[in-house]
């Protein structure tokens, strides 16, 4: 028997949040619903997948380690930057979402998102038009989202006015 490696730790990590999932999962009813299934389908099987995951990564990090693993690509270190304007995107979402409505939100969070994933590429473009357009860009995206889930689907976002359109 090897002794434990990240690959193993990985592993055994997956099985603990497949087993973390199913117990989780028996707190939810099993009255069954819609389709006959009922709202703990879902997390049970999930925590199944999972738990099968991880079952064959501890198995296959115990029986020689992952194979055929190409180099990782990329610097060597993350780009801080990047990240944080990628967080400060998601940030900003959550935080406005219910403020500035489903479309604008998500149109800021898309902007701030490409702001980190362009500096991480050694491109930052910070002028005005840049700005507009990936604004315009994220609503472009946003409106069809929110329009086919409020409007096909009938279920609530938050919206900017009372109309049901923005």
């Amino acid at each position: 028997m090897r002794p434990a490696t990240p690959q193993t730790l990985l592993g055994v990590g997956t099985l603990t949040l497949g087993a973390l999932l199913a117990a989780g999962a028996t707190q939810i009813s099993a009255e069954a619903g819609y389709a006959g299934v009922g709202p703990n389908f879902l997390p049970w099987l999930v925590a199944v997948a999972l738990m099968l995951c991880g079952g064959f990564l501890v198995w296959e990090a115990r029986s020689g380690g992952f194979r055929e693993m190409e180099e990782p690509s990329g610097a060597a270190s993350g780009f801080w930057p990047g990240f944080a304007w990628v967080s400060a995107g998601i940030l900003a979402n959550a935080a406005l979402i219910t403020r500035l409505g489903f479309i604008l939100s998500c149109a800021l969070c898309f902007v701030l998102a490409v702001r980190g994933f362009k500096a991480s590429q050694g491109r930052p473009d910070r002028s005005p038009k840049a700005w507009l357009v990936d604004a315009l860009i994220g609503m472009a995206i946003a409106a069809p989202v929110y329009w086919m889930f409020t409007q096909l689907l009938a279920i609530s976002l938050p919206s900017l006015t009372t109309t049901g359109w923005l």
